[in-house]
């Protein structure tokens, strides 16, 4: 049998460059690996690709209606929010992800943003330049109470690494209830999302949840932007009820930092690199491109979702 055609590939969005980079190295030949025109809506530029690769781009049902011949949606990551997969189902194109990868990564970074907001590192390093010594006074984690918000892979692994330190952890998962939710954020002393954005979590934490939180608590969200209202964090921010926010996931991306709550001194604000480690980018680019072979191959796909 005549070997098919090669398979246009698209990156449909402007970023995450070093993945893109990685995949094309490790890509077959037959693979035209591109990535989107960002000045073009994404539909326009579609018509006669095999794959694409939303990562945090949008792709929409008529982006996927666009497609002629769409064989596959694969994403580099766990999440799925930001492609339309009704859309997909309606024409038969498999979606898959790539959940688990991160954990290790991503736990990591969520520790890193509770030990820099509790030990204060933005104030130390400002009294170093000034020769100062001894001061300001941070807080140990040790004794104080970490409530998670989402306790899949990266979550569990959170909790785990956070009992190693000391710390009370209290978890919650899909199937927790709002008296649940309002437990964990009257104890805690900080609070880490890694939850899903769907409907239901959707500004879970808006200004009523803000405000039963601890005076002087954390929120770190490593989950999606939306799961936060924007204003009421800012709000929470300004008046001082909160002692700080660690954010690695913004409600838009990239995030603007002129924007009123990455003004605020106590916002640690990182650019979506919780997955950003040299491990992840291998493993990503790995199975992304085991999938387009398999799906070419007509084999089981990894991680589907339809």
């Amino acid at each position: 049998m005549a070997q098919e055609e090669d398979w246009e590939v698209v990156w449909c969005y402007d970023g995450w460059h070093a993945y893109f980079n990685r995949l094309q190295e490790i890509l077959p030949s037959w693979v035209k690996l591109r990535a989107m025109d960002p000045s073009q809506p994404l539909h326009t530029q579609v018509a006669d690709v095999k794959v694409l690769i939303p990562t945090t781009g949008r792709v929409s049902a008529q982006d996927i209606n666009a497609v002629k011949d769409l064989r596959l949606i694969t994403n580099p990551a766990a999440g799925y929010n930001n492609i339309d997969i009704e859309a997909a189902k309606v024409r038969g194109v498999p979606v898959c992800t790539a959940p688990g990868y991160n954990a290790a990564s991503v736990a990591e970074g969520a520790l890193m943003m509770m030990l820099m907001l509790a030990r204060r590192v933005h104030e130390q390093e400002q009294t170093f330049k000034e020769r100062g010594i001894g001061y300001p006074f941070g807080m140990q984690l040790h004794g104080k109470t970490l409530g998670i918000i989402g306790m899949g892979a990266i979550g569990t692994r959170l909790a785990r690494t956070a009992e190693a330190i000391g710390m009370i952890v209290m978890g919650l998962n899909s199937k927790s209830s709002r008296s649940d939710l309002e437990a964990v954020l009257q104890a805690a002393d900080v609070v880490s999302l890694h939850c899903s954005l769907t409907p239901k979590t959707h500004h879970l934490i808006g200004k009523k949840e803000l405000a039963m939180m601890k005076k002087g608590a954390f929120i770190i969200n490593y989950a999606r932007g939306d799961v936060i209202h924007e204003e009421a964090l800012t709000e929470a921010l300004t008046s001082g009820h909160l002692g700080g926010a660690g954010l690695d996931v913004h409600w838009v991306e990239p995030a603007n930092p002129a924007d009123k709550v990455y003004q605020h001194p106590n916002v640690i604000a990182t650019p979506h690199t919780g997955v950003s480690s040299t491990e992840v980018l291998e493993s990503l680019a790995q199975v992304v491109c085991e999938n387009i072979i398999r799906q070419r191959e007509g084999r089981d796909l990894l991680h589907r979702l339809c």
